[in-house]
């Protein structure tokens, strides 16, 4: 994360240095002077604007605008990259891609994403990838989850193509399959590339008007990376008993390519948390045996290589995680924020308080259905058990606004936040 460049106006650096100071001091274990806040959402702001989902995903314009309303009405110490989070559905559309609906594409216009959990790659291909992920991609994965990519499977098998066997190793090339299939992607791409430029641009200025980004690129683990996006959930949960040391090689493997996707891209954003939701952690998902045997020795190790990198990783560790403490808390001092969407938090502090900094973790169901002066009861426990106490805490909700929150009771939230740790 760097410092604001973005303006000359003194008072406004001022305040962006505050707000960025507050952050690392929670990272390095040091007392703020007041505990930070954090403004993560996606279609509440359709909500908060007044709009419906899909305009929230198509409208540039609209988009930009309703996240810079939010962000000067609370003011928060770090604001997540709200327009990439929400204004995906031109890009979406433009690469037909197959994995997610979204609002007015496959689920209503004021429906949030849907995720579609199918099997993606075989079991029988797990060799295949092994063997050569990038050939497997072209070849096989991305023509299923994206039509842009239909048609790059008659590309030549890269590999051996050297000397004089260039000459004629070229030559699917010129097959109308994949000189259409690369039309596709690059007028796909000029999309994708119009949605980056407008997502700079916003980043941008929250920068100018003062405040910093607590996160700009998101990863993944390599359980999730294999289980989500390529195997499914009925087939990695299969694939624990059947097909146990490939699943292993594969995870190893794709510990080493994500790290450096990551590092890569993160350094590219300047900013250096890195978010990183978890999907398949959860107490209730494996048990403590399969955690520590296929989840978290090559997330661990992915980890570590973040940090070496400079970065700051901040895991979302969804559900409940409270069985998990013991064994996440195996990281350097002050190199990372744990973010816990239903763990006990006072019980995160107690394992975790003198080794990660905390993000989290006002109930969903008190933000949607509970009044204000709830949420500000829920606040002051977090600051009296946690922030008071030596806990080096940013609030937030347990997964960033909860898109049906009312709007006073964000307001609530932010407002207790400076009420009693001020």
């Amino acid at each position: 994360m760097t410092t604001v460049e973005q303006t000359q106006n003194p008072e406004i650096k001022q305040a962006y240095d505050k707000r960025f100071q507050r952050i690392m001091d929670c990272v390095a274990l040091k007392q703020p002077d007041r505990m930070p806040v954090a403004l993560h959402a996606t279609f509440w702001l359709a909500k908060y604007g007044g709009i419906t989902y899909k305009e929230l995903m198509y409208d540039y314009e609209k988009n930009m605008a309703i996240g810079e309303r939010a962000v000067l009405e609370f003011e928060p110490d770090g604001v997540a990259p709200l327009f990439a989070l929400t204004c995906m559905g031109r890009s979406l559309e433009a690469i037909g891609f197959k994995q997610l609906q979204w609002p007015g594409h496959g689920v209503g216009d004021s429906q949030p994403y849907q995720y579609l959990d199918r099997e993606y790659m075989k079991p029988e291909e797990y060799d295949d990838f092994l063997f050569d992920p990038t050939g497997f991609y072209l070849q096989k994965y991305l023509p299923r989850v994206a039509s842009a990519f239909e048609g790059i499977e008659d590309l030549p098998i890269f590999p051996g193509m050297h000397y004089l066997r260039l000459v004629n190793g070229i030559r699917p090339f010129s097959k109308p399959t994949v000189r259409k299939a690369l039309e596709n992607l690059m007028k796909a791409a000029e999309e994708v590339d119009r949605f980056a430029t407008h997502s700079a641009m916003f980043n941008k200025r929250m920068n100018s008007l003062g405040y910093p980004l607590i996160s700009a690129f998101h990863s993944v683990s390599p359980y999730d990376f294999v289980a989500d996006y390529f195997r499914g959930a009925t087939g990695m949960m299969k694939d624990l008993f059947r097909h146990k040391d490939k699943l292993l090689a594969l995870l190893e493997k794709a510990s080493v390519f994500l790290t450096r996707m990551t590092i890569t891209n993160a350094k590219l954003s300047g900013v250096d948390i890195v978010m990183i939701p978890t999907h398949w952690a959860p107490d209730a998902f494996m048990s403590g045996k399969q955690f520590e045997t296929f989840w978290w020795p090559t997330f661990r190790k992915m980890l570590i290589g973040l940090i070496d990198a400079g970065l700051i990783p901040m895991p979302l560790w969804e559900v409940d995680c409270t069985k998990r403490l013991e064994i996440i808390r195996d990281v350097p001092p002050g190199k990372c924020i744990y973010w816990f969407e239903r763990t006990d938090m006072v019980k995160a502090f107690e394992v975790l308080g003198d080794v990660v900094a905390l993000r989290g973790n006002l109930s969903p169901s008190l933000m949607t259905t509970g009044k204000p002066e709830e949420v500000d009861a829920a606040v002051k426990h977090l600051v009296d058990n946690v922030f008071n106490r030596g806990g080096k805490l940013i609030l937030d909700c347990a997964f960033g606004l909860p898109d049906e929150t009312p709007v006073e009771n964000a307001r609530a939230m932010f407002h207790a936040a400076r009420k009693y740790a001020g």
